[in-house]
Order: structure tokens, then sequence, then C-alpha cells
């Protein structure tokens, strides 16, 4: 499969600010973003993802929204809160925006100016002066509620030296309805048979919102009761009788009360009812409507990943059928139970998940040489098992201070809640982790009921039963290739010579041939980011003027944010704690000069002559020349020689030959983005490709290229539009290009304080200790260490990894620093 992996962080805007390409090693990477203290506050995402996958869409992408705070270069914090109104049919919302300083000052009296944007669109802007409590009113009207449901303010505030502060404050809904759904188990509602019915109940942040309620047949008469109680889910048993309709009167927190309708039920049908709550079996029960008996063959089929486990054909020859399943039988996971007709038409389907601890990995820890110490050693050593096997597989350990980083349990994104729950799931799942961290009753309920109520799909039956497969675009990626194909007009080039040439990061020239379609392959190559290319292609007969075509993969496109309900109104707040004591951090690591910073200036006002060549490759700097033509005084000639005859001060032509006049022996050295090439070179270059020309002629400006530079320099750099990263085509049979490389991952800095050091350095660390890499030997052991910290707390140990089948591991510890 796949060997290459994807990974982006993206802002609120849901635009890239940084991606990685990381090369996977067995199934295994790590990797990391830096980040500047000049990145602003907010709700970013992280989305990862292999070529592959961009086969079957976006959905089951990892995408995890986090939060990265900003104290260190921020002087102003904001916390807001949102109050709803009805207007007619128009929502009215109202936002409390309190503004104050790092140390919880408020900034009483200043102006703010403000725009309301909703889905990108400006709906009202306005100025408003903050209270003396630090409090700004701004409030706006959502006209078209059903499509416009989030946004941003943008509040810009005045400091009180005239310095103006900007501030994105999410908007993630403008009322406080709340939508409630009922889904009967297996898909359908049948008249006539006991069915359980699911309730899903989501406020207009995207968050389950708990309802009560009731069931009232068509004449008024209560038929049962409901109630939600776990993030707006639960379910009821009801049997619809044949003719009679049904509505639920619910009832929400706020006192206000809603009729709806439940889903209309079918006169004849199957039901498909599944029970996981027994902890040895699955009990799976098979009901029909009276006129179906003694009727068709039906079979029922669970899967997993593809793969089929349990599979039976029944004859309907009474009203219900069951089946128990053992457990063990079943793999550890969400398994989706489909009931088919013997046509193999699904009637009912139903995913119920299994908690089958056999799978899993045992994790043994042995924590008898960590020091409860400050700077004190903490050396673990861990066995793997499964099945009282040894395991050999691989680990990442991480290590925090919980006095620093308290860490929101139930909403951590982990190896157990990605793999398992969330990666087959479609649509936001909130609080993932919750459903892992007990394994009582009550849990198991409540993950059933996000079962029934979760909407799955991964694949059409209709689509495996007639083996019509998804259109595969993009093949798995084994290593990086540049590929394409060389033309000459609209023909071809079979057996044409294709060299590629490194320019950047490393010394490496390849050279192949064009196949019989004229197209080229150079594959399992590796290299760093920055890396730039050059291709050059030829004929058979050694003749240039050729085309080259490169095979450019479209970047992945920036979805909108599925798990907008994660996103903080207030991070800053949110991650207050942290963001003060990693404060500490930081000004330690300033004051010792070990950490990087943007110095932020006063906004100054600087007028200087936009510089001619700011893209050249001039090893003086871009525009330090004895003479620049940019692009528009190249765009009246055929050749670039011609373009440049008798307007080069200095310079003689012998036919498309430049030479300095005072050293016509030695032509002048023409360098093409970087690249020498020979003196004849020049009309190579198409004129309208040109950015601009630089001519090196004074020794002050030639001396930097050495003996090359003796009878002068032509710099020519061409055009580019995208940043560099496409292709730039200057000449025929010639071609750059600069890829995405591998980023290289750093290193986690961990002190070590032995008998021989004696650092007086405060060491004031938030996260103690990551290594991605741990792994275990053929016996399932292996031990990993590092030194505690300056600062006392419970400090938590969280180990997570896989084998090679597939197994699973997850195992937290904490201890005690005093």
């Amino acid at each position: 499969m796949s060997k290459i992996l994807y990974v982006e962080l993206i802002n609120e805007k849901d635009s890239l600010k940084k991606l990685v390409k990381l090369p996977i090693m067995g199934g295994i990477t790590w990797g990391d973003f830096k980040l500047t203290d000049s990145l602003g506050e907010g709700n970013y995402r992280i989305r990862a993802y292999t070529n592959y996958m961009r086969n079957f869409g976006t959905e089951f992408f990892y995408d995890k929204t986090i939060k990265i705070g900003n104290s260190w270069a921020n002087k102003v914090f904001t916390k807001t809160s949102y109050s709803f109104t009805k207007e007619n049919t128009a929502d009215k919302v109202t936002a409390t925006v309190h503004f104050e300083d790092k140390n919880g000052v408020a900034y009483s009296e200043n102006e703010v100016s403000y725009e309301v944007q909703l889905d990108y669109r400006t709906i009202t802007k306005g100025k408003v002066k903050t209270s003396l409590t630090g409090d700004a009113v701004i409030s706006f009207t959502n006209n078209q509620s059903f499509q416009n449901k989030s946004g941003k303010i943008i509040a810009t505030i005045a400091l009180d030296n005239k310095q103006k502060v900007i501030k994105s404050i999410p908007i993630t809904s403008t009322s406080n309805n709340v939508d409630v759904q009922f889904m009967p188990e297996g898909g359908t509602l049948v008249e006539e048979l006991p069915q359980k019915v699911a309730i899903k109940a989501v406020n207009a942040d995207g968050r389950g919102e708990d309802v009560e309620g009731t069931i009232v047949e068509e004449g008024g008469n209560e038929v049962t009761s409901f109630a939600t109680n776990y993030l707006g889910m639960g379910n009821f048993v009801f049997n619809n009788q044949a003719g009679k309709s049904y509505s639920a009167k619910v009832k929400f927190k706020d006192g206000s009360e809603k009729t709806l309708k439940l889903p209309l039920a079918v006169k004849s049908g199957y039901a498909l009812s599944v029970n996981a709550l027994d902890t040895g079996k699955v009990v799976v029960k098979i009901m029909a409507s009276a006129d179906l008996v003694n009727g068709e063959e039906l079979k029922v089929v669970a899967q997993h990943g593809g793969n089929v486990y349990y599979g039976s054909k029944a004859k309907m020859d009474k009203q219900v059928l069951v089946a128990n399943i053992p457990k063990k039988n079943l793999p550890t996971g969400i398994v989706q139970f489909t009931l088919f007709s013997s046509t193999n038409q699904p009637l009912a389907e139903r995913l119920v998940f299994i908690n089958n601890k056999s799978e899993l990995i045992d994790v043994s820890l042995n924590s008898s040489g960590v020091s409860s110490a400050k700077r004190g050693k903490a050396a673990f050593t861990f066995n793997a098992t499964n099945d009282s096997k040894p395991v050999l597989g691989s680990f990442s350990v991480a290590v925090t201070n919980l006095a620093k980083v308290t860490p929101d349990e139930n909403n951590e994104s982990n190896i157990l809640s990605s793999l398992l729950l969330t990666s087959d799931l479609s649509g936001y799942v909130e609080k993932p982790n919750h459903y892992f961290l007990k394994d009582d009753l009550q849990t198991q309920k409540e993950l059933d009921n996000l079962m029934l109520t979760q909407g799955w799909r991964r694949f059409l039956w209709r689509n495996i039963i007639n083996n019509v497969g998804p259109n595969i675009t993009y093949k798995p990626e084994q290593s990086i290739t540049i590929s394409g194909t060389v033309m000459r007009g609209n023909k071809p080039v079979p057996g044409g010579k294709v060299m590629l040439m490194a320019t950047k990061g490393t010394v490496a020239i390849l050279d192949t041939v064009t196949n019989a379609e004229g197209k080229f392959v150079f594959d399992n190559l590796s290299f760093g980011d920055s890396t730039k290319f050059v291709v050059q292609a030829r004929t058979k007969t050694e003749r240039k003027f050729v085309d080259i075509n490169l095979d450019i993969v479209p970047g992945q496109i920036v979805t909108k944010n599925k798990n907008g309900a994660d996103v903080d109104i207030n991070v800053n707040n949110t991650l207050m704690k942290y963001i003060k004591e990693s404060d500490n951090y930081f000004n330690e690591m300033t004051r010792l000069g070990l950490l990087e910073r943007t110095i932020k200036l006063e906004e100054v006002t600087i007028t200087e002559k936009k510089n001619p060549a700011k893209n050249s490759s001039n090893l003086n700097g871009a525009g330090r020349a004895d003479f620049v033509m940019t692009a528009d005084q190249l765009s009246t000639c055929i050749t670039l020689s011609q373009c440049l005859q008798g307007r080069l001060p200095g310079v003689i032509f012998r036919g498309n030959v430049p030479y300095l006049m005072r050293s016509q022996n030695q032509p002048i050295n023409i360098i093409v983005d970087g690249m020498q090439m020979e003196a004849d070179f020049l009309d190579n270059v198409n004129p309208n490709d040109v950015e601009s020309i630089e001519l090196l002629k004074s020794i002050g400006n030639t001396a930097i290229y050495g003996s090359q530079g003796g009878g002068g320099v032509i710099i020519i750099t061409t055009k580019r539009g995208d940043g560099g990263r496409s292709t730039n085509r200057y000449a025929p049979g010639i071609v750059t290009f600069n890829p995405q490389g591998f980023t290289i991952s750093r290193e986690f800095y961990s002190p070590k304080y032995d008998a021989a050091s004696s650092s007086s350095r405060a060491d004031l660390r938030t996260t103690i200790y990551w290594n991605p890499q741990v792994v275990t030997d053929k016996d399932g052991k292996t031990q990993f260490e590092f030194y505690n910290a300056d600062e006392p707390g419970t400090y938590r140990v969280v180990i997570e990894g896989i084998d090679a089948i597939g197994h699973l591991a997850r195992k937290v510890y904490t201890y005690d620093v005093k």
C-alpha cells in the first residue's frame, strides 16, 4: 500500500498553513509541525491521509480539531458569550466580547471596530466602545438562518498606545435551535413489530443536547415516554399499530416544546434487532410481518473492514428468528450486520461495537526504576503480549505534567478511538474517548446508542454485489516519483533521452529513455523539501526542440471542518492555565538564548524602489547588478539575443553569443535560474518566459563568481506563478521542477541529569518526554528513560502502539514527582 503520508495543519479559514510529507516504513511514521510565535491563536485542524485514500473522499481522512493558544506574542485576550432571540423568522444574535490583557486587567473604554461574517459573507459592520469592565456588545441578525449558521466576528481594538490589535472570534451558531431525529433500528419501521427507535438531538453548535418527551397516537393518547441520557442520544421500544400514525412531543431543557412526526411505518417488511450488551455473545433477531412468514430465504452477514466474520441463511418459517454469535468470533471495532433477501438485496442494517479484549495488546509496565524526585531518572521497562504471547511492535511514549497540561480525557483522540471508532463513522463523533474510559454496562449502552444513530456508509452493497468498484484515480505511492511525457509538436517522442538533475539539497544526475508513448519515469526517489530539479530531454538524434509535460498530481482540496462542533469560541481562555505555565518555560529559554523568537516592530512607513529582480539567483543579492532589464522590456522581439543587442551597455554579440567589449576572447557566462548554461544557450530561452535579466560586468559584482565571471555574467530569472511548487519552462527541452520532498522530523529534546551534569538552568518543561518509536524485541520487551523536570506534580505516561498484525495497545500510567 501507500508509503507516503501527507499531514496538514489547517486554520479556521479552511486554509492550508503547513504541509509535511512523511515516509512510511513498515506502516509507521512520525513527524512534527514547527509553530512560530507569530501564529495567531485559534481552532486549527490536523488532517492526514495517503494519496490512495483520496479515491474514496475526505470523509474517512484523519481529521482532528485542535486548539492553539498564543500568549507570548499576544497583548489582548477575549472571552465571548452569545445569546439568541427571534425577530419574526430571523435569528438575532447578541455577542458580549470581554477584552483583557494577560494579567486579567480589562481594556476599558477602548474603541472597537467590528465586522461580522457568516459563511465568509459580511452581514454587518460597526464601531462600539468597551465598558468600564472591558465588555463590548455586538448585535447582528441572520436573515438566512437555514443556510448561514457559522462564521466569525473580526474585532479590532485600539489600545492606548494607538496600536491596533485584530481578534477573530468564531461564531458557531446563530440560534439555540435543537434538531431531533428518530431512527428505527435496522432502518425501517414496520407495522405490528416491536422495534427499538433511537433518538438523536443536536443543538445548533453541532453538539448533543439531552431532551425528553412522549409518543402519542393520532387521537392524542400517550403510548410511551422517552429521554436521552448522554449527548442527546437514547432509545425506546415501540410497536407501530396497523394504520396508525404517531407523533413525538419533545421537551427541551429551556422548557419549550415541539411536536414532531415519527417516521411512517411500512405495512410489510423485515426488522433486524442486534443486542451486543451481553459479555459473551451477540444476539441477532430477525422479525417479519405476518404476510412474509414461510416466504423467501434470508441471509445475515456480519462484516468488518471488508472481511466477512459471520454469515448464515434462514427460512422465515415463523415471525421471529434468533441467532447467538460468540463475541470471540468477531473482531474488535464496528461490525456491520446486514439482512439480505434471496436476491441479495439489502433489507436492513445495524451497526454494533465489539470490544474484544483478546485482540488488544497487553502492556505490562515495570516502574520500579522510576524516581519521584525533581530531575530524578525515570527508567521504565515493559512487556507487550497478546494472548500471552510476546509481541514485536512499535510504540510511542508521551509524558506530561498534569499540573501544567490537563487532558480532556473524554475528547482525547488516541489510537483506540481513532482506529476502532471514528475512522469507521462518517460525520462528527462527540467525545469519542468517553466510550473507552470505562467498561461498565452504562457506557456500553451509550456506545450502542451511538451505533444506532450515527450514519455510516463506507460502501454501497449494490456496487459490491454487481462487482462495481470505485474509480481509482490516485495510485498507492511507493516512493517519490517524477514522471511525464516528451512531445514534439503533437506527437510523442519514443526512445527520447531524458536526464534528471538535482540543483539543490543533493547532487544527483539520473537518465532514462521514453517508451513508445513518449512517457518516462524516475522512481524510488528520496529527497528533502526545497530540492530543485531540472528535467532535460532530447530526441534520439539529439534534437533539443521538444516539450516536456510533467505529471503533476493536484493538491487535495481543503473541505469544510466536519468536526465544527469541537470549535472553541474562547481558545486562549480555555488554554490559559497551560499558556501561563508555558510562558515560564519560553521566557527561561529566551533568557538563555536557546529559542527563536519573532520580534514584531512598531509600524513604520518605508519607501523603497521595487526590486526589479526579486526572484533572482544572483549571488550578490537579487537586483545587485550593473544593469537590470525587466519583462516589460522584452515583449517586442522573437529571440532573446535580438532583445538584448544594443541594449546591454558594454556588450557586443557575435551571432547570438554575448561578449564584454573589454574581454572579447571570453564569452559572457549565462546563468538561468541558478544553473550555468553554454554561451550559445541564450536563444533557447523564450523572451515571454523571462522575469528579469541582470548584467554583471564590474569587478565588484563578478568577483563572487571567480574565474567563471571573468568575461562577465548574465543572470536570467524566469517567471514564477505559484511559489515554485510547479514547473518553470524556460526553453524547449528543459523544465525546472520544485516538488515537495520528505520533511525531516526533529528529535524531541530531553535533558540528562547524570552525575557529571551541573546545569543550574531552570527546567520548566510542560511536555517531559516524547518518543515516537519505541520498539519491542522478539520477547516483547523494551525500555525507555528520561529525567523529571524541576516542577512537582503528577506525571502522566501514555503508551500507544501497534504490531504487524494490527493489534492495538494503549496504556496510561501516572506517578508523583515531589
